[in-house]
């Protein structure tokens, strides 16, 4: 069984009253975590942490070496972001859960990436309702350390802000899906994660890069935007940079006409195939037939 959350991504519309502030943020409560909650991080970071060498991408890598993160407690937001704010200009703020779009859109914009402070129960090491602190902050903030993945998020942010208005949200928020979550580069040495998605899933990590049936697809913009994906299951594709210095042009791409043209063609099923496709590797659909 795959790591789930049963969300359709990061800033789906959250359930309940929205908090005292405007904008969603919260305190983290940093010294109100209890020894059970830290117990958990650490069972999640040593795993991972155990398993990502060899399958994570080297920005991925770097960032988590630069970061005061740590497997004996969860990280404090506040350390995080004045590393993040000298090296990228982001800072990392509390959220209670998901958050309404243009609350998510307006954080990325300012460069300001909402995380939730809430971790998942020790018997729900692989099963998430909604994105918590470690896949928040194990899988989103090092990568946040990257220059090219810095701008490509807060542009995304700007996006979002327009798509809202376009009508055209859906397209855009699966080109965050596609690289963010659950992106793959190709690197000298080979196939590596940099989305969050994959990153901070145990399962996903070995599933995305090892299982003969998921279709992996070099990445072009039209294609992913024209993609739906799965939000219960592993994904039956995976896009695949050729570097991440490919998400530059995406970071200041007029938008507009490429809703048009992609509005004009059909949408595709996760698991289809185009005849323009670059193909990295043809899956065999094996994992999803069952």
């Amino acid at each position: 069984m795959r790591d789930k959350m049963r969300t359709s991504d990061k800033h789906g519309l959250a359930a309940g009253a929205a908090p005292a502030r405007a904008d969603w943020t919260i305190d983290q409560g940093w010294d109100a975590y209890t020894a059970q909650e830290h117990a958990v991080w650490k069972t999640l970071f040593e795993r991972q942490t155990k398993l990502l060498p060899g399958r994570a991408c080297d920005e991925f890598v770097a960032g988590m070496r630069q970061l005061p993160i740590g497997p004996d407690q969860i990280p404090d937001f506040r350390r995080l972001s004045e590393v993040l704010m000298r090296q990228t200009g982001w800072q990392i703020i509390a959220v209670p859960g998901l958050v309404p779009d243009e609350v998510f859109f307006d954080h990325l914009a300012h460069r300001r990436f909402p995380a939730g402070n809430f971790i998942r129960k020790a018997d729900e090491l692989d099963y998430l309702e909604e994105p918590d602190v470690f896949h928040d902050v194990f899988g989103h903030v090092p990568m946040l350390m990257n220059p090219v993945i810095a701008d490509f998020v807060q542009a995304y942010g700007v996006g979002g802000l327009r798509a809202q208005q376009l009508g055209v949200l859906p397209q855009l928020a699966r080109v965050y899906w596609y690289t963010v979550e659950f992106g793959l580069v190709q690197q000298k040495d080979g196939l590596r994660i940099y989305g969050s998605g994959i990153a901070s899933s145990y399962t996903e990590s070995v599933f995305a890069l090892e299982s003969p049936s998921p279709n992996r697809i070099g990445f072009d913009l039209e294609r992913v935007m024209r993609t739906n994906y799965r939000i219960d299951d592993f994904q039956e594709v995976y896009f695949v940079l050729d570097s991440l210095d490919d998400l530059l042009e995406l970071a200041t791409i007029d938008f507009a006409p490429v809703y048009a043209r992609v509005g004009r063609q059909p949408e595709l099923r996760p698991g289809d195939l185009n005849p323009a496709d670059r193909l990295v590797h043809r899956g065999d659909g094996s994992y999803h037939a069952r």
